[in-house]
């Protein structure tokens, strides 16, 4: 048996696998994010590994004994503070907080070439900005401040006693030095930190370190080895096999990313396109994120008062295609292609006829929009991406997969697993780290249970709204 454990924002997954790398248990712990101010998005530590141990608890205890090795994953960007005798010092700074958005522009100050070392753009979202206000806003928290670590590898710290992150992961910190897979000193030296702060580094299928005794005697199992792991996209990745040079999957949560892979550092940060390692040895991916995708689903069900979003999927085909009607899915403002956390949700285009049908179509077509920009900026730079695999609670909608195939004129493929997502990809890692396999016979890709082609009549008429969509952006951007 292999455990994977996926630290979510909203919960605590964990993941067993058999021998012949089937799905065997599954369980969910949920969480809770604190948002005391506005702008800020907070979690407790002592809540992950508390929801860690009620789900790896809620697994059988008869298959736990079995275990051989176990896999992390995690939200990526968050930042835990500790002190000299690892308390943690204040709560996590999540990725979707936006607080330090004043501090971006202090990094991009400190560090001019910043993005040639990180191959990111400064964002709020990534872990150096958030250290850089805590410096300036809780000063005595900094001078206590001795170890920073990411979600994941704070469980880590609790299962093993030790401090370690995989490449994947420190790649979202804006301190590592992607192409060389390391932290970079003078990335540490512009937030006041140095590396001996940092964690140790291993490829995420490697062993970090092994779990404690009192640890493996609660969760009834040997003292297994750890694997290094990956952030959340990287492992979730890793699950679906998408870990050679040009594959490609896209994950439709409340955010939406399309990964692919490459064999090489290929950074675009004009183009807010993300530029990380991979969480298996020898590859890197680029990554687009647009800011709200599912979550702007659950925003028309609200507003157009519906029950829920099956609902509002069942609605939009009632809807005639209404070339005038657009939407802009910036609800949260927009990452990738845009950078701009300004840009705001926009409804266009409507007149006597439109009804609650045709503005649920015109919430998927936004979004499958904001997807092409995504895909056309990852492709700009000369990257192949055929038919690509799905995964996200948000995926599974034939309605919404043939809009979004014909907008990105792409195949979409649904694998075993998808939905499982990070905890699958952990346990694979897991079982690498034990010795029982390696990348290529491990990270397969899980069997197909479905297929959207894109229709041609379908690409036509999206390909025709795409301009008009972009163009719509260009001359609102001043109002933003």
């Amino acid at each position: 048996m292999y455990l994977g454990i996926d630290i979510g924002t909203s919960g605590v997954k964990a993941v067993l696998l058999g021998e012949d790398g089937a799905i065997v248990g599954q369980t969910t712990a949920p969480l809770k994010v604190s948002r005391p101010h506005f702008l800020w998005s907070e979690q407790d530590p002592a809540d992950w590994w508390q929801a860690v141990e009620t789900a790896v608890l809620a697994l059988d205890a008869g298959q736990r004994r079995w275990v051989r090795g176990i896999g992390l994953s995690g939200q990526m960007h968050g930042a835990v503070l500790l002190d000299a005798g690892d308390a943690v010092l204040r709560p996590a700074i999540l990725w979707n907080d936006g607080r330090s958005q004043a501090q971006c522009d202090e990094l991009n100050r400190r560090a001019p070439n910043m993005t040639e070392i990180t191959g990111n753009p400064c964002l709020a979202g990534f872990t150096a900005p958030k250290l850089l206000w805590v410096r300036e806003h809780e000063p005595d928290i900094f001078e206590r401040l001795r170890t920073v670590l990411l979600p994941k590898d704070h469980v880590r710290l609790q299962m093993t006693g030790e401090k370690w992150s995989d490449m994947s992961d420190a790649s979202g910190t804006l301190w590592f030095d992607v192409g060389a897979r390391r932290w970079s000193p003078e990335m540490l030296t512009a937030c006041g930190l140095d590396g001996a702060m940092m964690p140790a580094l291993c490829e995420g299928s490697a062993v970090s370190a092994r779990l404690s005794n009192s640890v493996a005697a609660r969760w009834g199992m040997a003292r297994v080895p750890v694997a290094g792991g990956g952030g959340d996209n990287a492992a979730g990745a890793v699950g679906l096999g998408v870990v050679r040079p040009g594959e490609t999957f896209l994950s439709l949560g409340t955010s939406g990313v399309i990964f692919t892979v490459t064999d090489g550092f290929r950074p675009d940060p004009n183009a807010a396109v993300h530029a990380f390692a991979h969480a298996v040895p020898g590859r890197w991916h680029r990554m687009s994120v647009m800011l709200s995708a599912a979550a702007c689903l659950d925003w028309a069900t609200r507003v157009l008062g519906l029950n829920d979003v099956p609902a509002l999927l069942e609605l939009s085909l009632a809807a005639e295609v209404a070339p005038d009607l657009l939407f802009l899915p910036y609800l949260s403002g927009e990452r990738t292609p845009h950078a701009n956390p300004a840009a705001k949700g926009v409804l266009f285009g409507m007149n006597g006829a439109t009804g609650p049908a045709e503005i649920a179509r015109a919430v998927l077509e936004g979004v499958a929009m904001g997807l092409r920009d995504g895909l056309d900026a990852l492709t700009g730079a000369g990257a192949e991406v055929g038919d690509i695999s799905m995964a996200g609670g948000g995926s599974r909608s034939d309605a919404w997969g043939r809009i979004i195939a014909a907008t990105l004129d792409r195949t979409l493929v649904w694998r075993e697993g998808g939905e499982v997502g990070p905890a699958l990809g952990a346990a694979r890692l897991g079982r690498i780290a034990a010795g029982d396999g390696d990348v290529g016979t491990v990270c397969v890709a899980p069997a197909i249970t479905a297929t959207v082609a894109p229709d041609l009549a379908l690409i036509e008429t999206m390909a025709a709204k795409q301009p008009r969509f972009r163009l719509l952006y260009r001359l609102l951007k001043p109002a933003f």
